[in-house]
């Protein structure tokens, strides 16, 4: 019998994100990037998205983000649809994607104002936002430097800050943290956990699996479009015998190269 965290939304307990049967194939390819792929991310729950190059992340991500849609299966936001309600997932939905979206020649204030007009935020209340997500990221006293100056960590900072001006119920993350100093690194991590104790749900693309570990309440192991595992990363390391993730990661995924 299915427990209410399997059942589709509507009935049971409704999912901060649901994929349901995705398959998604892109043109002059061979395999499909996800192949009857299904997955459900509770509400409140810091939850991480794993696997090797090529298995299909950052198309999951785009999915659920409304930037492309499956070429079949069911995906919900919050129990909604993007065909009905992509206005409401979009003042719901938050992202901060891998490839920095930043304005080089835009201060750091000009391009969190550019973002927040596209999410329909105006006037005090922008002004207000700017301010605060500067200082959630440790930034405020860089709002007037273009962004062009700022260091990869910096720029990775803001590209949160971005993702966080319409206060997101669902927070999605496609590699936040790749390449930058470890001490940007820590206060993304401590920000984000700060988030998901408020209750924002997260969903966390890495490769580090140390961070991972520390993370996310549960994960999820995909490769070749397909889920592997998924669970709470202590129990899957118990079950497994394994010591660590990286070791349980590649036992699943193998230790071949996938160079892209």
């Amino acid at each position: 019998m299915m427990s209410a965290h399997s059942l589709p939304p509507g009935q049971g307990q409704t999912a901060a994100l649901w994929a349901g049967s995705l398959l998604k194939q892109y043109k002059n390819t061979d395999q499909p990037a996800l192949n009857n792929f299904s997955l459900e991310v509770r509400q409140g729950e810091f939850f991480g998205l794993l696997g090797p190059n090529g298995a299909g992340k950052t198309t999951v991500i785009s999915i659920f983000s409304g930037l492309m849609p499956p070429d079949s299966g069911t995906v919900r936001v919050m129990d909604m649809n993007f065909r009905e309600k992509h206005n409401e997932i979009k003042h719901i939905l938050g992202l901060a994607p891998q490839e920095i979206g930043l304005y080089n020649k835009l201060t750091a204030s000009e391009n969190l104002a550019f973002f927040g007009r596209l999410f329909g935020i105006k006037g005090k209340k922008l002004t207000e936002r700017i301010r605060q997500k500067l200082e959630f990221v440790s930034l405020a006293e860089h709002a007037a430097r273009p962004v062009s100056t700022f260091s990869y960590g910096m720029k990775r900072r803001l590209n949160l800050a971005a993702g966080l001006l319409n206060d997101p119920q669902v927070l999605v993350l496609d590699e936040p943290c790749v390449g930058i100093d470890a001490q940007s690194r820590n206060l993304i991590h401590e920000q984000l956990k700060e988030l998901n104790r408020r209750g924002t749900t997260i969903l966390y693309t890495t490769h580090y699996m140390e961070e991972a570990q520390e993370l996310c309440s549960r994960i999820c192991i995909m490769d070749n479009g397909r889920l592997v595992e998924q669970g709470p990363p202590a129990t899957l390391l118990r079950e497994s015998g394994m010591p660590n993730l990286e070791d349980l990661f590649l036992h699943l995924t193998g230790k071949e190269l996938r160079d892209p």
